[in-house]
């Protein structure tokens, strides 16, 4: 087991904790850029598309694991920074100028949204979000001078300072790079003091009101740059797309980021990542369950999103904590090996006095 030692205030926000998460993290870094060299075309745009779905996981945590607030309209923060992102390229923009404008667009929406949501929590706000989400899928289909309706919209080619950046190779260290980006920009933000008045919020408002925190400029800057990651990865989502069309951007898309939030492990950036993983592969995966199986179950109409929400209900009953908490656990029983005994860390419900006012 390592025991990290700690001697100066400044080691508790250090990103490096120890010297052996320069090694893994460094081996895995080395794993990811090498990918090119022994992965095909196919699993190249795969892993490309597990990339975008980590960017808008982190978007996604940071709203519902970090600071406790449940969405269920992210499809649609997803689908406006596509829109965006492809219509001022189609104007003649640059790509670097339209990614950032889409990004921050989706930012002031997100945090328009979260105005009348301050309200609302739980399965209330989960509903208003999804209302939201249903919103922009009709506004996307109507507006058809801007998004094109059912024709849908080209998405031109996209360079970097005149570099073509619409190969698999490319795409794909395009995307890493960004998501590289995106993970140190996030757990510099949840070190600060805005991140961690986010998680005082979700742990509980009423003690982290008492400390001072405003709790409606929290939850605002909470949606705001929430929905920022999220138009990000719309941006890039566009790209893998080659043409939007709003029948991409569905109820099914937001149970998926959900999915991939809940199933990765909820308050872990570790999680999104393991998330984006599990729910990037797995419609490869059901693909080969359809092959394989009779065609009287292959043809079940709505057989994906049944599998999907299997999955999130039987995650939420008997592993709350997702993948990244059952690694944790095994980790630890390696660790303590062979004095680990299940009760030493039992979960024990606990409640704060602040919690029982009303």
């Amino acid at each position: 087991m390592r025991f990290v030692r700690k001697i100066r205030y400044e080691q508790d926000i250090n990103l490096i904790q120890h010297s052996g998460h320069i090694l893994w993290y460094g081996l895995l870094l080395l794993l990811v850029l090498s990918g090119p060299l022994w992965l095909d075309r196919f699993l190249l745009g795969e892993f490309s598309l597990v990339f975008i779905y980590a960017i808008a996981g982190l978007g996604l945590m940071l709203l519902v694991g970090y600071t406790g607030l449940v969405s269920l309209g992210h499809a649609a923060f997803l689908a406006i920074g596509a829109y965006v992102h492809a219509y001022l390229l189609n104007a003649g923009l640059p790509f670097p100028v339209t990614i950032v404008t889409a990004t921050l667009f989706c930012g002031v929406v997100g945090a328009l949204v979260g105005i009348p949501a301050l309200r609302m929590t739980g399965i209330y706000l989960a509903v208003a979000t999804l209302a939201f989400a249903v919103i922009v899928e009709q506004v996307l289909v109507h507006w058809e001078s801007v998004t094109g309706g059912f024709r849908g919209m080209p998405v031109p080619k996209a360079e970097i300072f005149g570099f073509a950046m619409s190969g698999a190779t490319a795409f794909y260290y395009l995307c890493l790079v960004v998501l590289i980006g995106s993970m140190i920009l996030m757990l510099n933000l949840l070190r600060s003091p805005a991140g961690r008045a986010m998680t005082a919020v979700r742990d509980s408002e009423t003690s982290a009101e008492s400390m001072g925190i405003h709790l409606a400029k929290t939850k605002i800057l909470a949606f705001g740059l929430s929905a920022a990651f999220t138009g990000l990865a719309g941006g890039l989502f566009a790209h893998r797309l080659s043409y939007l069309a709003p029948d991409a951007f569905t109820i099914i898309t937001s149970i998926q980021l959900l999915l991939m939030v809940v199933v990765g492990g909820l308050g872990s950036i570790h999680g999104v990542i393991y998330g984006a993983i599990f729910i990037g592969l797995l419609p490869q995966g059901i693909a080969i369950f359809r092959d394989t199986v009779p065609a009287q179950i292959a043809q079940i109409p709505g057989l994906e999103p049944a599998i999907f929400g299997l999955i999130l209900i039987l995650f939420l009953i008997y592993e709350p904590l997702g993948i990244y908490g059952r690694w944790r656990k095994v980790r630890l029983f390696f660790e303590e090996f062979p004095l680990y005994r299940r009760a030493t860390y039992k979960r024990q419900k606990s409640f704060l006095r602040t919690e029982r006012l009303h």
